[in-house]
């Protein structure tokens, strides 16, 4: 390409602001992004597969080789016909499709290596071999009776399946996962009696609520059990947005032994989670190493590490080759507490986890949705209705086809010696089959499965089965029709079909749902005073003791003390920082010593935001926060509380803004707001709202462009403390009661300028 042609691609075209290069790249991406979207990732919520999924199965089924056949035949059908894409990718989606501890109902039985669930892989397809599962009848014996459309494959060759008419809603019996280009899918299975029951009620009664069908589906139902602990109103806000997590616990119990001995056998654990992590994470415990950018381990892993080998000798997978779990956890002593030591394991690993929930399908309109449960049986269930009618509209049309040769058929039975006759002098079959239909107003089909009759077929014994299949193809032909003409007929028998359906293929729950609390142990601290310095540029530490000389302790180059706070090594600690986010800090996982401590950031998920406030946490403590842009508002201590690092954002604080360091209100009734150009305003402290959620609150004072709230006190209203430069030095001044009149007003006034001589910046000492 030469540079005329360079420029030119480059070059907008119509005075179009975007480039053609920039055109072409949004397209391509565009059309990848729904691609993946419509074609891979997604499951649709009629048939609950992908594609892939859906050609997998259906190339089964095409194939009629009877029992388990080599998985690289069914690899290469799919490759071949339906399914352009690599080899790989094909074959591990049909392993997932046998797997049972990943589908609830496996669609195929596998023969072989199928991979395990501590994440060992499958054998070569060369190797394995596969059939359709019991389950899979559900997906496809209907399939070849007008239920669902069929579409040209990749190169226009062959026909599949747009959907497989599924008889109960696999997407909810097995789940499923997925990511997308702007999507994410998480799916949890469910089980087979419960879902069904559901559907069926939302079915017969389509503004059924979500109450009515927890009642019969109280939450999934996992391949591996285990147990689910969330409370039963977490795991419905799951169900009514569409989106949330299920904590989730391994399921155990005491195997006792000989001379009082004694030892700890999961049997079950969380979706997702395999003996192999929990051994590993064991393992770190146990044997903990230092994290990124250290050379020692910390306080807190050599605690746990201490706590571990106190409570536990060995820890072995003994899970057989039947996909029986059995993980063994034997005791260090048999008087130790075996309910603390499985608190402890939980805590710290994978037996007690949280199964995220997202309910997010390409629904029967084709685009991509987050659906409550609710929607989501609604929408299967007219799926399942117009499949049912298409499959009755399709037998009604076989039954007329039939009955319309039967009756042919006993025509010429009736006159057989002169059809026969006719027949006979005709020269070849076109003119038999024309003077058939001229001579006894016969069709033209009728016409022609006469004259191709076989004459063993004219018995009289014959005869009678033509008249008794005329009675029972009549008969069908009204059921069929009472069924197509009475939408109460028609979802009655799909109800029906759904109730025999579960009978035959249900199963018992396997997952276990009691709510109970999440594990947690209790840390031994020793209550000791400790001394918390925070620098400018956010590194933390703790030095034994209070009343420490602060002018002695160094700081890096260019770093310097920003707040000091003294506390007890059991008390946690509220953090805000400049943007509003609130944290927690316990006191005793502080970095101690005469180092230079660690950075706030890798305690909690700070980034670089600066800290301007630590204090113990009082939780019934009355505080206000404000910011520089001027709003503000009341709220307890305990608000600010969060147990996650990272954090929450509690003050909603505008760019360019900071927040101030909140201020214990106490028995004060006034708010005193000080303005960078120096100007003070006091209102009574009922003026502010109290929000417990945070927000942005209200202004307190009212501030001119690139005019800030420089801070805000707390005041009795007979003295206040001010503060500012004053010739290079700080100076203070009280104002007294008098004074303080000159400046009192209502919320969001200009306030008056605070006139002692210099210009105060701070309120208070």
């Amino acid at each position: 390409m030469d540079d005329t042609q360079t420029r030119d691609l480059f070059a907008p075209e119509n005075g179009d602001d975007a480039a053609p290069i920039e055109r072409h790249a949004s397209q391509a991406y565009l059309g990848y992004a729904v691609s993946t979207v419509k074609a891979r990732a997604l499951p649709e919520i009629a048939d609950g597969l992908k594609p892939v999924q859906r050609r997998i199965l259906y190339a089964m089924g095409e194939t009629s080789a009877p029992g388990f056949v080599k998985s690289a035949r069914y690899v290469g059908e799919v490759l071949g016909k339906y399914h352009p894409h690599g080899d790989s990718s094909t074959y591990e989606a049909m392993v997932h499709l046998a797997q049972p501890f990943s589908m609830r109902y496996p669609l195929i039985d596998g023969q072989g290596n199928f991979g395990s669930r501590d994440g060992d892989s499958a054998a070569a397809y060369r190797y394995t071999e596969a059939k359709l599962s019991r389950y899979a009848e559900l997906m496809l014996a209907e399939i070849g009776e007008g239920t669902v459309d069929f579409v040209r494959n990749y190169d226009g060759k062959f026909d599949e399946p747009a959907l497989l008419p599924a008889r109960l809603p696999f997407g909810l019996l097995n789940g499923s996962f997925g990511i997308p280009v702007g999507f994410s899918t998480r799916i949890p299975s469910h089980n087979l009696k419960e879902v069904a029951a559901a559907a069926a009620l939302v079915i017969r009664h389509p503004r059924t609520g979500l109450d009515e069908v927890l009642e019969l589906l109280p939450g999934p139902d996992f391949p591996g059990g285990g147990q689910i602990i969330s409370p039963a109103e977490e795991i419905r806000q799951a169900y009514e947005s569409g989106r949330g997590s299920i904590a989730m616990r391994a399921r155990w119990h005491i195997e006792p032994l000989a001379r009082g001995q004694w030892r700890i056998v999961v049997s079950e654990l969380p979706q997702g989670v395999s003996c192999r992590q929990v051994l590993e994470e064991i393992e770190a415990l146990a044997n903990p190493r230092p994290v990124t950018g250290k050379k020692e381990t910390s306080q807190e892993q050599k605690r746990l590490r201490q706590f571990i080998l106190e409570q536990v000798e060995t820890v072995r997978d003994e899970s057989d080759r039947k996909s029986r779990l059995r993980l063994v956890i034997e005791p260090r002593s048999s008087r130790q507490d075996a309910g603390q030591t499985m608190k402890a394991l939980l805590v710290h690993t994978s037996l007690e986890t949280r199964v995220p929930v997202n309910l997010t399908w390409i629904g029967l309109d084709g685009l991509p949705e987050t659906k409550d449960l609710v929607a989501v049986l609604r929408e299967w269930g007219e799926f399942r209705i117009n499949t049912v009618r298409r499959r009755t509209a399709h037998r009604l049309e076989r039954c007329e086809q039939r009955l319309h040769i039967v009756l042919g058929r006993l025509l010429a039975l009736a006159r057989i010696d002169d059809i026969i006759k006719l027949i006979r002098a005709c020269d070849d079959q076109a003119e038999a089959k024309l003077k058939l239909q001229q001579h006894y107003k016969l069709s033209e089909r009728q016409a022609e499965d006469i004259v191709n009759l076989r004459l063993g077929q004219l018995t009289r014994l014959d005869g009678v089965k033509l008249n008794d299949e005329k009675k029972t193809l009549e008969a069908g032909r009204r059921e069929l029709k009472a069924i197509l003409g009475d939408e109460r007929s028609l979802r009655k028998l799909v109800v029906k079909e759904l109730e025999a359906d579960a009978r035959q293929y249900g199963d018992a729950r396997r997952t276990l749902i009691k709510s109970e609390e999440r594990a947690a142990i209790e840390r031994t601290v020793v209550e000791e005073p400790i001394t918390v310095i925070l620098s400018a540029k956010g590194w933390v530490r703790a030095r034994s003791g209070h009343g420490i000389d602060l002018s002695a302790v160094s700081f890096k180059d260019g770093d310097a003390r920003s707040l000091e706070l003294e506390c007890k090594t059991t008390d946690a600690l509220n953090v805000l920082s400049a943007s509003g986010k609130c944290f927690m800090l316990d006191a005793a996982a502080l970095p101690s010593g005469r180092g230079d401590g660690a950075p706030v950031n890798t305690l909690v998920n700070s980034g670089s935001d600066e800290i301007v406030w630590l204090a113990v946490s009082r939780p019934d403590t009355q505080l206000l926060l404000a910011n520089t842009a001027g709003n503000g508002f009341l709220c307890r201590q305990g608000d600010l509380a969060t147990k996650t690092r990272q954090g929450k954002d509690f003050m909603t604080v505008a760019e360019g803004a900071r927040a101030l360091a909140p201020v214990a209100v106490g028995s004060a009734r006034s708010v005193a707001a000080l303005s960078s150009d120096a100007r003070l305003l006091l209102f009574a402290l009922d003026e502010l709202p109290a929000r417990p959620n945070g927000g942005v609150g209200v202004q307190l004072i009212a501030l001119p462009e690139n005019v800030t709230l420089a801070a805000v006190a707390l005041s009795d209203g007979r003295s206040l403390v001010v503060s500012g430069i004053r010739r290079k030095n700080r100076a203070a001044a009280t104002l007294d009661a008098k004074q303080l009149a000159a400046h009192q007003g209502r919320r969001a006034q200009r306030g008056k300028l605070c006139d002692i001589g210099f210009r105060p910046d701070r309120l208070g000492a």
